[in-house]
């Protein structure tokens, strides 16, 4: 038995509708696939290209960076976009979307040098306080900021003792010392010869002087004029004969700018992050005391000084030390009772032999000065023997006494001595380049990271030419129908 159906026309318009809705959902599903798939290609394209980074630059220097050269030392932001869409071509071929890709840009990058080189400065940072943890930090920040507080005194007391001119007053006293000695020789020979005719030729009785005590300033002065490195530097240590060319390093020459990214970028000025930065650098870089196999061997010492060669960055950082430490050793001999009555003793005497008691507060001045700059190359020339000296002295922590001044060239190595309790060579220049500004610090140690690398082989290196953050676009055709634009950002953080 047949049986007969129908449809009538409301149901007609209600599977209409149904068929619609089932229709657009899945050209919903369809579109948000497509576009789900695009995002995807751009997010592995971008992690694909930054998994390229400088596996030199992570190695020695734990720094993340992509060489946007290519090797070649200029920019070829081309070739960076060929690259990524290698990478999303194949994810955009999966499944049957149909998805083409028309064409890609950047719409802004980062440099590692831009900003005066903040890229390089913030991801040093985070690098340091990843390492070091909150706890690190604040031991090495309370250690940093009492040594540099001590330097700043000791800086302030070298100042003040070569501000008061004690060797030059010195100078002068004694000209005038050796003019009045003199007058008063002729006057006395004078009245001697009148004498003499007055009442007859009389014996004459002559009272023996004692003999003028030895003057150690003359010697001192003479040895004050020899060069800095040859006082403070131990025998048999080979000085490095490296040199730079500043102009074709990051400091020197014209830099690649990036192109501004939305996000922008804050500067970081805190003393944390300077005090961490500088432990990076101290880590990371080659100094006197451990020097670099490739690049100028004293790489710290370039940070402090910036001259174009070792020899040059050596001797700026053994001045600067034996400057300080004259400060110090000046202050602790004006407040060490004893020894400020040696050198008076000693300063009456030398003024005596003169004929002029009155010199014999210069003398004084000029004395300790002297016997402080000895104690001071004594202190720098065990530094740079690898030994240690406490920031501020005791009067038990002494090396030189005033009578052994005149030999100092001769004891150089056999009276300075070694304290296990005092700062290293490599702690007080840690406290040296702290002095320096945050610009110059940042600059120089690009230098000397761009310069050691073209060493190691990578002669076109360029640190300007390093993407550490990047925004790219892409438009992207589905089924030669719909238009997608897709935009994302990828940085090393």
């Amino acid at each position: 038995m047949r049986k007969k159906g129908s449809v009538t026309v409301f149901l007609t318009l209600i599977l209409s509708l149904l068929l619609s809705l089932i229709c657009a959902s899945i050209e919903s599903v369809r579109m948000a696939s497509a576009r789900t798939q695009i995002l995807n290609g751009m997010d592995i394209g971008l992690y694909s290209l930054f998994g390229q980074y400088d596996k030199e630059l992570l190695t020695d220097y734990d720094l993340f960076a992509l060489d946007g050269s290519r090797g070649g030392g200029q920019l070829d932001l081309a070739a960076v976009c060929d690259e990524l869409e290698a990478y999303m071509n194949p994810v955009l071929k999966q499944n049957s979307q149909k998805l083409t890709l028309c064409q890609s840009g950047l719409t802004g990058y980062r440099l590692l040098t831009d900003q005066k080189g903040e890229a390089f400065y913030q991801q040093i940072v985070g690098y340091m306080q990843e390492t070091l943890g909150s706890q690190g930090i604040q031991l090495l920040l309370g250690r940093m900021s009492e040594r540099q507080e001590k330097t700043a005194q000791a800086d302030q007391s070298a100042n003040q003792a070569q501000s008061k001119g004690s060797i030059d007053r010195y100078d002068s006293e004694m000209n005038q010392a050796s003019e009045k000695s003199q007058q008063a020789a002729e006057e006395a020979a004078r009245n001697q010869e009148q004498g003499g005719e007055e009442f007859g030729s009389g014996d004459t009785q002559i009272v023996p002087q004692a003999p003028p005590a030895k003057n150690p300033i003359t010697i001192m002065k003479r040895i004050m004029k020899r060069g800095v490195l040859e006082l403070v530097l131990p025998g048999g240590n080979g000085l490095s004969t490296k040199e730079i060319e500043k102009g074709t390093l990051v400091s020197g020459r014209g830099l690649q700018q990036g192109m501004e990214m939305p996000d922008g970028m804050t500067v970081e000025n805190s003393y944390t992050s300077e005090v961490l930065f500088q432990q990076y650098l101290m880590e990371h870089l080659g100094s006197y005391a451990e020097p670099s196999s490739a690049g100028l061997a004293y790489q710290m010492e370039y940070v402090f000084g910036g001259k174009d060669s070792d020899e040059d960055n050596l001797k700026a950082v053994a001045s600067k030390l034996l400057f300080i430490r004259e400060g110090v050793n000046f202050a602790c001999l004006m407040a060490d009772n004893v020894k400020r009555s040696e050198a008076q003793a000693l300063a009456t005497a030398i003024a005596s032999g003169f004929l002029v008691p009155p010199a014999a507060v210069i003398i004084e001045a000029a004395l300790i000065l002297c016997w402080a700059f000895a104690e001071s190359v004594l202190d720098v020339r065990e530094l740079f023997a690898g030994g240690r000296i406490p920031l501020v002295k005791s009067s038990g922590d002494w090396q030189i006494s005033l009578e052994n001044l005149p030999d100092l060239m001769e004891g150089l190595d056999s009276m300075r001595r070694n304290d296990e309790k005092g700062m290293s060579y490599k702690d007080y220049l840690q406290v040296l380049v702290l002095t320096v500004s945050k610009e110059k610090k940042v600059m120089r140690a690009m230098d000397m990271i761009e310069n050691t690398i073209r060493e190691k082989g990578r002669k076109n290196f360029c640190m300007d030419s390093c993407i550490v953050a990047l925004e790219a676009f892409a438009d992207v055709k589905e089924n030669k129908k719909k238009d997608f634009q897709v935009i994302r950002q990828y940085c090393y953080e």
